[in-house]
């Protein structure tokens, strides 16, 4: 493959590194990276939106300290561990702020982005940043095998033929060498729960565009009716945190904002509201008869 001109060294050698296990039909240039998150949530003292319009730059877990998954980011940490032997030990003794950032191809080319497991809302980058990312399947938590890079990558096949739960079967990305706001996203892509709130507000500080999603939502019944998915105790809290018989994902975010909720057990009530309150195009719909809500909200 061809090292894209000025990556940094690690970069370069991790690049090198998974390339030389990657093989495939080349990514096609159309589709995105997509980076999922949730917009409302605090980093540190001031909101999340507001911390990146400051810092003009989407960092890792690494450098933030949070996570909307594991929370292994640290010397020796599971993190640490599954990234010295993707990308045979490039990081090892890495500053925070040099290592990758994490999303997913959105080869399914859905309107919540290819991650909704990690959030509502998701930036999506330009097709520039293809040439420096990574990628695997299934995440690099289940200590995958296959590997690939936009020169040669045979992980859609892999993915389109598995029968992961619809929040798990996403590739996962690995961007090398820092995502600048300004340079590198084409697009933040909010829930439509967050117009006119202060989410859409700070949306409008940021250095790329703003587009809206339909947006997540389902039914205080509905989500008990599946309160099998990720457990009973969760579709209670969701319905004790609903507003007017309707768990969204601002409805989930402001919970987590009161400090009254473990950000865990807040995490499943996401989950089952990712994979059941889905809008059309989300690519996390169930089979017929699943009984999923949809924008319907049944």
């Amino acid at each position: 493959m061809d090292i894209p001109q000025g990556a940094p060294a690690r970069a370069r050698a991790a690049l090198r590194h998974v390339a030389g296990g990657s093989s495939g039909p080349a990514v096609d240039p159309q589709l995105r990276i997509t980076l999922n998150f949730h917009p409302d949530r605090p980093a540190g003292e001031v909101p999340l939106l507001v911390a990146l319009a400051r810092d003009g730059a989407y960092h890792s877990q690494f450098v933030t300290g949070t996570s909307n998954g594991g929370l292994t980011a640290h010397p020796g940490g599971d993190r640490w561990r599954w990234e010295s032997r993707i990308f045979g030990g490039a990081y090892d003794e890495a500053a925070a702020h040099e290592r990758p950032v994490y999303g997913a191809l959105d080869f399914r080319r859905q309107v919540v982005g290819a991650a909704p497991r990690f959030g509502s809302s998701h930036f999506r980058l330009r097709a520039g940043v293809l040439p420096r990312a990574t990628f695997c399947y299934p995440d690099s938590a289940a200590e995958p095998a296959d590997f690939g890079v936009a020169a040669g990558m045979s992980l859609i096949a892999l993915a389109e033929a598995d029968e992961r739960d619809a929040l798990d079967d996403y590739i996962e990305a690995h961007v090398h060498g820092g995502v600048g706001l300004a340079r590198d996203v084409e697009a933040l892509v909010l829930d439509a729960c967050y117009r006119g709130t202060p989410v859409d507000a700070a949306a409008r500080h940021l250095p790329c565009r703003v587009e809206w999603h339909p947006g997540y939502r389902i039914t205080v019944a509905g989500l008990l009716r599946h309160a099998g998915y990720r457990g009973r105790e969760y579709a209670e809290l969701g319905a004790r945190i609903a507003r007017d018989g309707l768990v969204d994902p601002r409805a989930i975010g402001d919970a987590a904002r009161t400090g009254r909720y473990d950000p865990q057990d807040l995490k499943k009530v996401w989950h089952t509201l990712a994979r059941f309150g889905a809008p059309e195009g989300a690519g996390t719909a169930c089979p017929v008869g699943g009984g999923c809500e949809g924008r319907t909200a049944g």
